[in-house]
C-alpha cells in the first residue's frame, strides 16, 4: 500500500481565509483520483490544521467547526495596556478547538496511525537557539516520529500568529507561528523520497491597515485627566503615534512587528517557490542537454556511436547535483487571495463572520482546484 502513495500535498499559512479556502481545496482533492495516492501533507499555520483534519478524513467536522467559529474565538483583543506584557491578543483558538473538536492528543495519536504522514512547521524562539545551519530556527514535526502530546502542541503553535500572541511550549522548545521560517513548505515535499507529484495551495494575503483607532480612543479617555503630569506625557506620546500613523509610518511597536512579519513571510514564501522553480528548470535543461549530446553522438559517432552513447548515459546517470535533487517532480499548483470576501483576524474590533462569506471562501478553494484539475485532465 505504501508504494502506491506518491503524491505530496503542500498547504501554506493564511489565517481564517487560508483555512476556509484550503478546506474547499481539500474537499475537491478528496474527490479526485489523486487522493488515494496522497502519502504526505506538509502544512504551516492554517495548513497545519486543515492538513491534519484532511489526513484523518474529518473535513466535514472541520467545516462544521469553521462555520461556527467567530473572531473572538480565535484571537481575542487584550486591553491596550496589556500589549507589552501579553501581546495584543489572547490566543483563544486552542480552547475553542478543545471544546468543539476535542483534545488534540488523542487526535494526534490517531494521526500517527493514519496512512498519510503529516508534517507541520513552527518557528523556534527558545532562548538557547542559535541561527546556524540550513534550517536555523525551524521546527518540523512529523506525525510518524513525534509523540502525540508534542504533535498536538505543534499544530497549535504553528498557528500562533506571533505578531498577536506569545509563543507556546512544544515539548522542550518554545515555538511560534511557522510562517516566519517556512510559510509554504514546498522544499520538504521535493526532498521526500517517493514523491512523484506535488499538489499545492498557496494563500496570497492582502493585509489590512493596522490603524490607530484604539490609540485615539485611549487618548480621548486620558484627556479627561489633564492635570496629572504622567497622563499629560502619555497623551503627548499617543498624539505622536497618531501622527506617525497618518504619515504611513508604524504608529507603535506592535505595528512595526506586524510589518516585519509580513516581510519575513513573503520573502521566505517567494524564496521557496523560486528554489523549486529553479530546480525544475535546471533539471529540465540538464535532461535536454543529455538528449542533445546523445543526438550528436548518434550523428557523428560512426561505428562507435552505440558504445559512446551508453557511456554518456552511464555518466549522466551517475552525476550527482545535490543542489538540484535527483528527479523532476511535476506540481499541480493553486494560489489565490480571498478577494473581496476576505475575513481577518487580529483586528481590534472585527465584525462577525457570516456563513455566506465562509461558504463563499470554501467554494473558492474548491473551484480553484477543480479548474486546474479539469485543465490537467485529472478526474
Amino acid at each position: 500500500m505504501a508504494g502506491e502513495r506518491d503524491v505530496a500535498v503542500v498547504l501554506s499559512g493564511g489565517a481564517i481565509n487560508g483555512v476556509l479556502m484550503e478546506l474547499g481545496f481539500l474537499k475537491r482533492l478528496c474527490k479526485s483520483e489523486l487522493w488515494p495516492r496522497v502519502g504526505w501533507i506538509y502544512g504551516t499555520s492554517s495548513g497545519a490544521l486543515s492538513g491534519t483534519m484532511a489526513a484523518l478524513g474529518r473535513l466535514d467536522e472541520l467545516e462544521d467547526f469553521m462555520l461556527r467559529l467567530q473572531p473572538e474565538e480565535t484571537f481575542r483583543p487584550h486591553s491596550l495596556w496589556r500589549l507589552p506584557l501579553l501581546g495584543s491578543h489572547d490566543y483563544r483558538l486552542p480552547q475553542t478547538v478543545a471544546e468543539r473538536i476535542g483534545d488534540l492528543v488523542p487526535l494526534a495519536r490517531e494521526l500517527a496511525a493514519a496512512p498519510i504522514e503529516v508534517t507541520v512547521f513552527a518557528t523556534d524562539v527558545s532562548d538557547d537557539v542559535h541561527g546556524t545551519g540550513q534550517h536555523a530556527y525551524e521546527l518540523a514535526y512529523s506525525s510518524r516520529t513525534t509523540d502525540p502530546g508534542t504533535m498536538g502542541q505543534a499544530i497549535l503553535a504553528s498557528a500562533a500568529v506571533s505578531a498577536l500572541v506569545l509563543p507556546r511550549r512544544v515539548g522542550d522548545r518554545i515555538a511560534t507561528d511557522g510562517a516566519w521560517v517556512r510559510n509554504f513548505p514546498l522544499g520538504p515535499a521535493y526532498s521526500q523520497e517517493g514523491v512523484e507529484l506535488i499538489v499545492s495551495f498557496r494563500y496570497l494575503p492582502t493585509y489590512p491597515k493596522m490603524g490607530t483607532e484604539g490609540l485615539v480612543r485611549l487618548r480621548r479617555r486620558l484627556e479627561r485627566f489633564p492635570k496629572i503630569p504622567p497622563v499629560r506625557a502619555l497623551v503627548a506620546e499617543l498624539r505622536e503615534a497618531e501622527e506617525r500613523g497618518a504619515r504611513g509610518e508604524p504608529a507603535h511597536w506592535p505595528d512595526m512587528i506586524v510589518r516585519l512579519m509580513r516581510v519575513a513571510i513573503q520573502q521566505n514564501t517567494v524564496q521557496e517557490e523560486r528554489t523549486a522553480r529553479d530546480k525544475d528548470e535546471a533539471l529540465a535543461a540538464l535532461e535536454q542537454l543529455r538528449e542533445d549530446i546523445q543526438a550528436i553522438v548518434a550523428r557523428e559517432g560512426g561505428r562507435r556511436a552505440d558504445r559512446v552513447a551508453r557511456a554518456v548515459d552511464e555518466r549522466f546517470a551517475n552525476a550527482k547535483f545535490p543542489f538540484l535533487g535527483e528527479r523532476l517532480i511535476p506540481r499541480i499548483a493553486v494560489q489565490s487571495s480571498a478577494g473581496e470576501m476576505s475575513l481577518e483576524t487580529g483586528l481590534r474590533h472585527p465584525r462577525p463572520w457570516t456563513d455566506d462569506e465562509k461558504h463563499a471562501l470554501i467554494a473558492r478553494g474548491y473551484t480553484l482546484l477543480d479548474d486546474v484539475l479539469v485543465e490537467r485532465q485529472v478526474a
